[in-house]
């Protein structure tokens, strides 16, 4: 990979939100987080250089070929008079292109811009990929954004070069091509896991993105499979610190809910259409630059929910983050940059549901990890649904916030106060007073947050960057932090006055720090 060579400015429309980024590829290239409006003379350089970093940031549509495909294909560099450029596969996908079957434009990580985005068109973004589309339709998904269908579809149609229905068919096309191409379920299986409410939708969608037939995508395979299994490989960016974000997600295992051990990760899944589970292999992928992929094993109620729970899962694993425009932005800094480069791709870890991170988030306040891990099994034991998994030490959803709305705070395993503060949240995240699910406004949520009793500023902010994958997070009064900043031989005081040249990945940077402190995972389960 070049160096860095230059800095640019991007002018996200029509909501001219200004972003400093660090390029670290191809000559003033298009920015690596992201952006809706596309210079197409730097993203003709990007794909020049055939730069990994911008795969799934923008597409190239080829006129001569009728074909999209990602900035790293390895085919013969288009004339730029022959291409125009796309920010999104369903923007491309409506001006006619289908699918290139030499790079699979599709099996990437998607845009971290939907991640980093806190407008109307990162936050439908993320509803989409949740199935909102498929399930409530495009008045469900603009009632949940807070706009009427046809100026949510205007917005989107500008920003993105596709309207809902379109964004939506473009993902279940997507997760329709991995079923096909990963596992032995049957297509009309295939079609509704996807999101297509009939199967001769899912065949015209399929034979129109990548004109093949699902037989055809599918060669010949056989064998055996277990119903309601689904195994996919999850495409993340690279570098890639899978080792790290495993040590975190396994010291904070509650048991019941979660396993972990020497490579790998489980917990319950509570879904739409019925509970399941997922189990993650996670190893580290460093190479910079690259796509790795994490396995992961399903187990599912309802092939409806697919969409849902690799959403999700893909949440967890913050698999969309770009790590080299973090780590360029943090390269000189003295404290970060050392720990950047200790641990390269260091992910931001998220969840699969906000009202569970939430709840955790207030048993957590104000005891060590290791005692809100043990109260949170035992309100888990006592008031989460118990399921039959198959896999040991997997036995509860966690509880839902209708079910622990209507608990007696004076019963729960933990001060009086925070019981109540427990039971009060519970009872917001049930009347959707309080919204978690990454379509809301980030500021909304934290002033609904905060005029909670018992939520302050830190459970407020832990939970914007951890259910609502808030980039730029900082927690000045974690203790963890301040230990962190001494171990590594600085004054805590004096740092957090600087803290600022860190945004706007401040939530990286309380990962580096936090990372300094956690330990390794155990070769033993943990959780059962």
């Amino acid at each position: 990979m070049p160096g860095p060579v230059s800095v640019f400015r991007v002018n996200r429309r029509p909501t001219a939100v200004m972003m400093d980024v660090v390029s670290t590829s191809a000559p003033d290239a298009p920015s690596p987080t992201g952006a809706t409006w596309l210079d197409a003379e730097a993203c003709h350089r990007a794909v020049k250089a055939r730069d990994r970093r911008f795969d799934g940031v923008f597409y190239t549509a080829v006129r001569t070929t009728g074909i999209y495909c990602r900035p790293s294909c390895p085919a013969r560099t288009p004339a730029p008079g022959n291409v125009t450029f796309h920010p999104t596969a369903a923007s491309a996908q409506a001006a006619g292109y289908r699918a290139c079957k030499r790079c699979l434009p599709d099996a990437v990580p998607g845009s971290p811009d939907w991640d980093v985005a806190a407008d109307v068109a990162g936050r439908a973004m993320r509803l989409i990929a949740d199935g909102v589309v498929d399930r409530d339709g495009v008045p469900g998904l603009a009632a949940r954004i807070g706009y009427t269908p046809r100026h949510l579809t205007r917005i989107l149609t500008a920003e993105l070069g596709a309207g809902p229905l379109a964004l939506a068919r473009s993902r279940r096309a997507q997760t329709a091509r991995v079923l096909i191409e990963t596992t032995e379920l049957g297509y009309a299986e295939i079609a509704f896991a996807a999101g297509f409410s009939s199967v001769r939708q899912f065949n015209d969608t399929v034979r129109e993105v990548y004109a093949a037939s699902p037989t055809e995508l599918r060669g010949r395979r056989g064998g055996r499979r277990t119903p309601g299994a689904v195994t996919m490989r999850l495409a993340v960016r690279t570098p890639f610190a899978g080792r790290a974000l495993l040590d975190f997600l396994a010291y904070h295992v509650v048991p019941g809910v979660e396993l972990a051990g020497d490579g790998w990760y489980a917990r319950t899944l509570d879904l739409h259409h019925g509970p399941g589970t997922v189990r993650l292999e996670i190893d580290d992928a460093l190479e910079a630059g690259q796509t790795a992929f994490v396995t992961a094993a399903f187990r599912l109620t309802d092939l409806r929910d697919t969409t849902a729970a690799v959403e999700r899962t893909r949440r967890l694993l913050d698999a969309d983050c770009d790590p080299l425009a973090v780590a360029d932005h943090v390269a000189g800094d003295p404290i970060l940059g050392p720990l950047g480069r200790r641990t390269p791709g260091l992910r931001l870890p998220g969840q699969v549901d906000g009202d569970e991170t939430a709840v955790r988030t207030v048993i957590g306040q104000q005891v060590s990890v290791v005692g809100a891990r043990t109260v949170t099994g035992r309100v888990v034991a006592a008031h989460g649904r118990p399921v039959e998994t198959g896999v040991p030490g997997l036995t509860h959803l966690f509880p839902t916030a209708a079910a622990l709305a209507e608990v007696d705070p004076t019963t729960l395993p933990m001060p009086r106060a925070r019981g109540r503060a427990l039971v009060g949240l519970a009872a917001a995240l049930a009347a959707g007073d309080v919204v978690l699910d990454r379509g809301t406004d980030r500021d909304e949520v934290r002033a609904a947050m905060l005029a909670l009793p018992g939520i302050g500023p830190w459970t407020a902010d832990y939970v914007a960057m951890r259910a609502l994958a808030h980039p730029d997070v900082f927690l000045p009064t974690d203790i963890g932090v301040r230990n962190a900043l001494r171990n590594l031989g600085h004054d805590p005081a004096e740092v957090l006055t600087r803290t600022d040249a860190w945004r706007p990945w401040r939530s990286y940077a309380l990962m580096h720090l936090w990372n300094t402190l956690m330990p390794a995972t155990s070769t033993d389960p943990i959780g059962a």
